[in-house]
């Protein structure tokens, strides 16, 4: 009988030891029998490591790493560059569609800082913003296509990039249209075709 008594007490005092506490507050960390790794060394983001040379626990991406789904075979379509060389040309289909798509897109991203006819003579310059590009100055002008589309990608001075705003093919239709702004106000009579020029009793 005694031994039922000694069960009896050890499975009491068992119990009471597994569930008496519960519910209750403690400053203790708690008894862990199994921590399933929940304790175990790691790297936390931005901090010191003693493991890599250069003491950063984040790595630098591989070279030419690119994100998932922004891959573009087309070198010169995706950079405006042909090996070191920014080119010239456009990689898209250059028609009115093209054009009225870059007008659409220059006039949201563009005119606030270089103004609608691309002479830099818009809202901010009136607030005292008076560093802003005339695209339709000689120096641009003479631009290659690639640059252009470089300076619209990655941002050029004061400038910040459109990469994350603007699609691929968006930003070429804006470089078309910033083309068509220069051809506006550089042109001449010389660069009407002979027809258009007898039409205009030119």
């Amino acid at each position: 009988m005694r031994y039922v008594y000694l069960i009896f007490i050890l499975g009491l005092v068992g119990v009471v030891s597994i569930l008496g506490p519960r519910g209750s507050k403690s400053t203790k960390p708690p008894l862990e029998v199994f921590p399933d790794m929940d304790r175990m060394p790691k790297y936390h983001p931005q901090a010191e490591s003693a493991f890599f040379a250069d003491g950063r626990t984040d790595r630098l991406p591989v070279d030419g790493t690119v994100a998932r789904g922004t891959y573009i075979a087309d070198e010169y379509l995706a950079t405006g560059k042909r090996g070191e060389t920014f080119g010239k040309g456009f990689p898209i289909e250059v028609d009115n569609d093209a054009i009225a798509r870059g007008e659409d897109r220059y006039n949201i991203y563009c005119t606030v800082c270089h103004g609608g006819a691309g002479d830099g003579d818009s809202i901010t310059k009136k607030y005292g913003m008076l560093t802003v590009a005339n695209l339709t100055d000689a120096r641009l002008s003479e631009y290659t296509d690639g640059q252009l589309y470089d300076v619209v990608k990655n941002g050029k001075g004061l400038m910040f990039g459109y990469a994350d705003r603007l699609s691929v093919e968006d930003r070429w239709n804006v470089v078309l249209y910033i083309r068509a702004l220069q051809r506006a106000a550089n042109g001449s009579a010389k660069d009407l075709t002979p027809a258009k020029r007898e039409e205009l009793g030119l």
